[in-house]
Formats: C-alpha cells, sequence, structure tokens
C-alpha cells in the first residue's frame, strides 16, 4: 500500500513517514498542496493522509479540487482543528474519515485499513487466495493453515497482490506501492523480493505476465 502525506509540520511529517514505513508501507511526504496535487496527477496512491493548515493554499482547497476532478482517492483528514464545523466542513468536501492531532500511529493505521477495504469493497479484514490467506491486521500470512514468515517489503507485496482479487498488477505500481520515492533502490530489488516469495510460498502461486506485472493466483489446499 502506498500512502501519500501532505503535512506541513517537518517534525510530524517525517516522524509518521518513518512510522508508515516502519509499519511495512510505503510512504511518501510532501510539505504544500501544490506539490501534493502535481504528484496525485501523475502518481498513483492508495490513501491520501492530508492536513489541513498548509503553508498557501490550504488542505480543505486541495480536497475540494480533487474531489471536483473526480479524484476519488480514500482521505484521511489529520488536523488539529477540533471544532465541530471545521469536522463537518473537511467531511462534507469529500473527507472519508478524520483525525485529531495528537494521535496515535496504531490508530491511523487501523483507520487506514478501513480506508483501504472500503475502496477495495471489503468488509473482512482477511485476503483469501485458495489456501493463501493474508490477515491485514496482525499482517500474518498462513499457506493450509501453516504460518509463512515474510519481510515487510515481502508482505507489503503479496498484499498488494492479494488485494488485487487476482488482477494483474503492474509491475511500476508494485515498485511504488513497495518502495515509494526511495532514491537507493536496487533496479532488480522487485524481482528478488518476488522471487523470495515464490519460493516461500510456492512458486506456481505468483505468475508473471510478460511486459506487463505480476498475478497472484488461487491454488487448493494439497
Amino acid at each position: 500500500m502506498r500512502i501519500l502525506i501532505v503535512e506541513d509540520d517537518q517534525l510530524l511529517g517525517s516522524g509518521l513517514r518513518t512510522g508508515l514505513r516502519q509499519v511495512g508501507w510505503s510512504a511518501d511526504w510532501l510539505q504544500d498542496a501544490d506539490a501534493a496535487e502535481h504528484a496525485l496527477m501523475v502518481e498513483h496512491f492508495d490513501v491520501l493522509v492530508l492536513d489541513l493548515g498548509l503553508p498557501g493554499r490550504d488542505g480543505l482547497s486541495l480536497l475540494r479540487d480533487l474531489r471536483r476532478d473526480g479524484n476519488y482517492l480514500p482521505v484521511l483528514i489529520l488536523t488539529a482543528r477540533d471544532a465541530i464545523e471545521d469536522r463537518v466542513a473537511g467531511l462534507d468536501a469529500g473527507a472519508d474519515d478524520y483525525l485529531l492531532k495528537p494521535f496515535v500511529l496504531d490508530e491511523l493505521c487501523a483507520r487506514v485499513r478501513a480506508l483501504l477495504r472500503r475502496s477495495r469493497g471489503q468488509a473482512s479484514t482477511l485476503l483469501q487466495a485458495g489456501d493463501l490467506v493474508v490477515d491485514t491486521i496482525r499482517r500474518e500470512v498462513r499457506v493450509n493453515g501453516r504460518p509463512i514468515c515474510l519481510s515487510p517489503k515481502e508482505y507489503a507485496l503479496l498484499e498488494s497482490l492479494a488485494g488485487a482479487s487476482g488482477r494483474v498488477v503492474s509491475r511500476d505500481k508494485l515498485h511504488t506501492g513497495t518502495y515509494g520515492w526511495y532514491k537507493d533502490v536496487d533496479s532488480n530489488a522487485l524481482e528478488v523480493h518476488i522471487h523470495n516469495l515464490r519460493q516461500k510460498l510456492g512458486g506456481r502461486r505468483i505468475l508473471t505476465v510478460r511486459g506487463v506485472g505480476y498475478r497472484l493466483v488461487s491454488l487448493d489446499a494439497r
């Protein structure tokens, strides 16, 4: 999952990006609305975490413009504005959820997971492909009831593939969804993680669609 954070506070923005990456998600951070709007036009994100009190153009203006242009990316407003009218304005502008500062990272992560489930039309916290089950809350993977130990990057890749419900996920989307704007990523890092996943899950579960990307297929328990 790839998250865009738009927050002008240096300490909070940097800390939130670090915390979300430690959870295993790809998180990128920008500090103003114009830069965020450009990024959202040219790149794919799964969730937007948006501060309202941005310098110059505020977060509410950005949100209204996104919805006016038909962008229905899930948006979690993160702000210190605690007045009822501010919350109403944010939700009416098109926000999907609203979290007040200060906050606990675990709660923010839970809200992000809920937004992603709703955007995918999934009520369950489990992603399943045959006998493979991904628990998105506990971040655990089981194959035919047997636990599989994955690294954070391997888990992030598998969750993206499992969340696609058997559809092909492009290489570019998997790469940015796993690494974001990391600068020091080896060109073959994605292929290495896919190889490791195949070794741990069974080689026939992840199919390569040449020139496009990868697809997770369902296999019955043996």
